[in-house]
């Protein structure tokens, strides 16, 4: 008995790592990158280009300040009711238009709230459970 299980346990690891072999059972597979063949990439012809004039202005440099602002805010369109009743409720017909102007000015005085108010602005979002008091 005591000679049985090494001899058993042997003959078992040589089936298992014959079975790893390539002699009896192999498979022909395709190769999964040599499958299909890309076509070649073709641009199609764009009949709406016109060649350009000479001397005339490019069309991309035309305003491209406006064109971004165009892009960002959607440019001149008229305000819906909804949004004119929202504007007309905060105020919008007497608001100061300057006030970027005003607030960027040398002259505009600014109260210095100390370091403390700058911590609490800029402190993580966070429902404060995680919170712990410091004594100093």
């Amino acid at each position: 008995m005591r000679k049985s299980v090494p001899i058993l346990a042997g003959l078992a690891c040589v089936v298992l790592l014959s079975g790893c072999g390539k002699r009896g059972y192999d498979r022909a597979r395709p190769d999964e990158f040599a499958v299909a063949r890309q076509a070649p990439l073709v641009i199609p012809p764009d009949y709406s280009l016109v060649p350009p004039q000479p001397g005339a202005a490019r069309p991309q440099d035309n305003a491209s300040q406006a064109q971004t602002l165009d892009a960002l805010f959607g440019g001149n369109t008229q305000r819906s009711a909804a949004e004119n009743g929202v504007v007309n409720q905060a105020g919008g017909d007497s608001a100061d238009t300057g006030i970027r102007s005003s607030v960027g000015d040398p002259a505009t005085n600014v109260v210095d709230k100390g370091a403390t108010t700058r911590d609490i602005v800029a402190a993580p979002e966070g429902d404060g459970q995680d919170a712990k008091a410091s004594a100093q």
